[in-house]
């Protein structure tokens, strides 16, 4: 099964690899493949101070967290998806939050499910009729049942 993820999922996956959510990226292979949009990498970056404040972790322990997490996710540079599945991201997530544009496009592509964090975005897209938005208890569930 596929599954794009977001930042913020990875975000909490830095700050706690030892959870729910670090359990899932790190133990479902075989199972799961999980993508990315690239600037994934640059967006934990930028968060790298406030990381680093919030998880009491060094810039070492944060880098080699992050390592082991990036290990897990297939990046794929959405400047390559073709404009007509960009264009339908956008009238998808516009009055929600155009910044999860690349996420909801990559899951557009690749035809598969987009596990978030983003309460509002998954509300927003529910509410449009769209269902493949999952949040981390929802894969939980799915992996379970793909171990089955």
């Amino acid at each position: 099964m596929n599954v794009i993820i977001d930042t913020n999922i990875v975000f909490s996956a830095v700050l706690n690899s030892s959870g729910k959510i670090g359990d899932l990226l790190m133990n479902s292979h075989g199972l799961i493949q999980f993508f990315g949009c690239d600037f994934l990498k640059e967006e934990l970056l930028e968060h790298h101070e406030k990381l680093k404040e919030i998880s009491n972790l060094s810039d070492a322990e944060i880098q080699v967290s992050k390592g082991l997490l990036f290990s897990k996710i297939t990046f794929i540079d959405t400047r390559l998806l073709p404009a007509s599945i960009l264009l339908q991201a956008e009238a998808l997530v516009e009055n929600i939050d155009p910044d999860d544009t690349e996420h909801v496009a990559l899951a557009l592509h690749l035809e598969c499910k987009l596990w978030s964090g983003d309460k509002k975005l998954r509300r927003g897209l529910r509410e449009k009729g769209v269902f493949w938005v999952l949040n981390t208890d929802e894969m939980w569930e799915t992996r379970t049942t793909l171990q089955s």
